[in-house]
């Protein structure tokens, strides 16, 4: 699917607002609008394609949905001064409901989700398709706007929750609960499951599966604590046979290696020659081609942001006295003085824009490797083609982990952390260690954390840990140094929501915006 879901035809749906003029309401009768479209396959997977194009798109995946997670996190530190204002607002903890990041990736996601709406409710019509395909396809919709409204509610907390296309402004809608999202949820990830292949063929791997839909529903089940539920789910992707960790730690990042045994869900995206569409839904022959996340994040690029001092320091070195310098230190970071470009080019202090870090009392430049094209190339502009992995196997393996610690199974729960350590290319020695003894609930909980941020670091995934630690009250000490209690819990609902939304007043804003 790598570029059929690119080059398929790409619709723009969302919601049509009232005009001032009546002229302005009259229809061209030549174009294309949701009333006239979906009345056949073609044209159903043509828009299932568009949802897809929306989260692959400078406003999500490609850019700004690493921003905002990244931001929020303590895995990064500006890159120097030429971190754009709002991307360091969030970093530093003083954005507001004016954020502009924020506010795009609010309004990407519900673009996303009024095209996916779009597809489901108008798809009645289509019968020249087997069911079984047009199954799959609305249930590749149904995952993709749960996805969006998984991302919104872990960040923002209840949201208005549309489950139908909305034609009107008049059809705005107020803020849900949070419970009401979560419950929509699970009801959707648990119907879609069965109506999605556990695998594709070459020509359309990128497509949500049955493995997404659970590890999707596990994240869900695990943001709301509800242990022994993500349990299960975790369980039946352990369970498929069909996962299973790379002997390569670095493979899950590179561009030769998608689609890996590890991977359950990747965006795609694929080299079209340094074409990086800007566009932020996702619009147009070429859009969402590329990711311009190597440019952003690259040594050589530039070097927005760059690993924290906290995150270098977490991981075990023979430094600091540890049995075995982890091997995804290296595999992580770029450093001064290492080799690049096939092997053909060292890198220099002079290369690396900005800040330096401070590592074991060492003033040093420290980029991030993770998703960089630096590997086999020389540029000073670097956009491409390497997919962007939302979830994989690892990530089940702990949260395994970390719901067997929280049933009380301490036991199994250290069997599944020795072995992401036991990895071909990381093999560390295993649980329980100097640092870390696991002969209690609480060390093999520090243990969970530590494997989780070391093996996971850079890949969105910290963010939203440390919104579930906190949220589930298992948080010893807060990790973020800004941190406001009844405040920065939650993201606010962006300006232009509250403007534009009649159903949303400034008291129903987030605590302490």
């Amino acid at each position: 699917m790598k570029r059929n879901i690119i080059l398929g035809s790409l619709l723009l749906f969302g919601i049509i607002f009232s005009c001032k003029e009546d002229v302005l309401e009259k229809t061209n009768p030549n174009g294309v609008t949701v009333e006239n479209y979906y009345k056949n396959g073609a044209e159903l997977t043509s828009g299932v394609t568009s949802v897809y194009s929306m989260l692959k798109s400078n406003n999500l995946v490609a850019r700004e949905w690493f921003f905002l997670h990244d931001m929020r996190s303590d895995d990064m530190a500006a890159g120097g001064g030429q971190l754009e204002t709002p991307r360091n607002q969030l970093l530093l903890g003083t954005h507001d409901s004016g954020n502009s990041v924020m506010g795009t990736v609010w309004l990407a996601y519900y673009r996303l989700i009024h095209r996916a709406n779009s597809v489901v409710d108008n798809s009645t019509a289509v019968s020249d398709i087997a069911p079984a395909d047009k199954a799959r396809l609305l249930a590749e919709a149904r995952f993709l706007r749960a996805y969006a409204y998984y991302e919104l509610v872990s960040m923002w907390g209840g949201v208005p929750l549309y489950k139908n296309y909305v034609l009107t402004v008049d059809g705005s809608l107020p803020r849900s609960t949070d419970a009401e999202v979560y419950a929509y949820l699970v009801s959707e990830l648990q119907e879609i499951q069965g109506q999605l292949p556990a695998t594709y063929d070459a020509a359309n791997q990128g497509r949500v599966t049955k493995g997404a839909a659970q590890m999707l529903l596990a994240r869900v089940f695990m943001q709301k604590g509800d242990y022994a539920s993500a349990k299960t789910e975790l369980l039946k992707l352990y369970d498929s046979k069909v996962y299973a960790l790379v002997d390569n730690y670095n493979d899950n990042f590179l561009e030769e290696t998608e689609f890996n045994k590890e991977s359950i869900f990747e965006v795609n995206f694929y080299p079209s020659g340094g074409v990086y569409n800007w566009d932020g839904d996702g619009n147009g022959a070429t859009a969402g081609t590329e990711t311009v996340r190597t440019q952003e994040y690259s040594a050589i690029g530039w070097r927005n942001v760059i690993p924290s001092n906290g995150l270098l320091a977490e991981f075990e070195k023979t430094t600091k006295g540890d049995a075995k310098t982890d091997p995804r230190y290296d595999d992580s970071f770029y450093f001064t003085g290492e080799k690049y470009n096939k092997g053909a080019s060292t890198l220099t202090d002079g290369q690396q824009n900005g800040s330096s870090s401070v590592v074991d009392g060492v003033t040093q430049k420290i980029s991030w490797q993770k998703y960089s094209l630096m590997y086999k190339m020389n540029e000073s502009f670097l956009t491409g083609g390497i997919n962007q992995r939302i979830m994989r196997f690892a990530e089940t393996i702990l949260s395994l982990a970390e719901v067997e610690n929280e049933l009380g199974n301490t036991a199994q729960a250290v069997q599944y952390l020795n072995m992401i350590r036991a990895r071909k290319s990381v093999s560390m020695p295993a649980y329980p260690t100097a640092k870390y003894p696991v002969g209690s609930k609480d060390q093999v909980f520090a243990a969970i954390m530590h494997e989780r941020r070391v093996e996971l670091s850079g890949e969105q995934i910290r963010n939203r840990d440390i919104l579930r630690w906190r949220k589930n009250s298992k948080l010893k000490t807060e990790p973020i140094a800004y941190f406001q209690a009844n405040k920065h819990e939650l993201l606010p609902i962006p300006q232009q929501e509250v403007d534009n939304n009649a159903k949303i007043e400034a008291k129903d804003q987030n605590p302490g915006y």
